[in-house]
């Protein structure tokens, strides 16, 4: 049987594991699915169309699952689905979908929300990224897997983030982050490439020096950049981690404003999108 403090608040239809803990003060709605080892702190709140996989941590005054701040979210079954080892700090806000965005907010595995993180409607978040105190994310965001954003960065709706690249603090970010890269500043750009981090993942300096390489001829060389690609792609043809690079490049030019996501607004009502939650 969960352990459910006599002070919490469970509806009735919340299917929680036998193993999961919840705190006094707690709320826990009625469509909500909290899977093996969750525990769920004192004073957290999960409600809405939630599933939780195994082993997710939901801290004080956290709250999951709310309605979307979108003035177009029509009350419909919107969901947000949460994978495993999620660790989801104090004062974190994470919404569901809307309607017209897909209806899901997806958050990946090893995830840290640090304090008063929020994530709006329709985000997808990949697996072991750290999000931390005050970021805010805007509506239809995606970070892939492994990215870092630091504290009290704010990053702009459509905005896509790419594998393994490190937003500093306090950045205004409103064009797509490349992955690999560091970006920083207010509108963000792009200030090298993210070797901290990637040696935190196991990089060495002979799989760093391509990277770095493309890096100055594609962000600090005056030629065209479409010019610049493709002598990064004859140089380095066979190199996946620069296969990426370029490829995401290529695809956040195709959207407006530097954002691919942007491409895709609106494919499903057709009509433009007014969220309150983008920034």
């Amino acid at each position: 049987m969960p352990q459910i403090h006599p002070l919490a608040l469970v509806e009735t239809g919340a299917q929680l594991a036998a193993d999961v803990v919840v705190g006094p003060f707690a709320y826990i709605g009625s469509s909500v699915t909290l899977g093996p080892g969750c525990v769920v702190h004192h004073h957290a709140t999960v409600e809405g169309n939630t599933v939780a996989g195994a082993g997710n941590y939901f801290f004080p005054y956290c709250t999951v699952g709310a309605t979307p701040q979108d003035l177009k979210y029509r009350g419909g079954r919107c969901r947000l689905i949460l994978g495993d080892r999620n660790c989801i700090r104090e004062n974190v806000t994470l919404h569901i979908g809307t309607e017209d965005g897909g209806g899901l907010t997806r958050i990946g595995h090893d995830n840290l929300l640090m304090v008063n993180v929020h994530v709006a409607h329709d985000c997808q978040i990949g697996d072991r990224c750290i999000i931390a105190n005050n970021v805010m994310l805007a509506g239809h965001i995606e970070v892939q897997d492994g990215a870092v954003i630091s504290g009290a960065a704010a990053v702009h709706h459509f905005v896509t983030v790419g594998q393994y690249s490190f937003i500093g603090g306090v950045s205004g970010v409103v064009h797509d982050v490349p992955p690999f890269l560091v970006v920083n500043g207010h509108p963000a750009g792009v200030r090298g490439v993210n070797r901290v981090g990637l040696r935190r993942k196991g990089y060495n300096e002979q799989q760093l020096e391509p990277l770095k390489t493309a890096y100055r001829m594609l962000f600090k060389e005056s030629a065209p950049l479409s010019t610049q690609m493709r002598r990064v792609a004859a140089l380095f043809p066979d190199h996946p981690d620069i296969a990426t690079l370029l490829a995401f490049i290529q695809r956040s030019a195709q959207g407006k404003f530097g954002r691919y996501r942007e491409s895709l607004r609106g494919q499903t009502s057709g009509e433009p999108d007014d969220a309150a939650d983008e920034l």
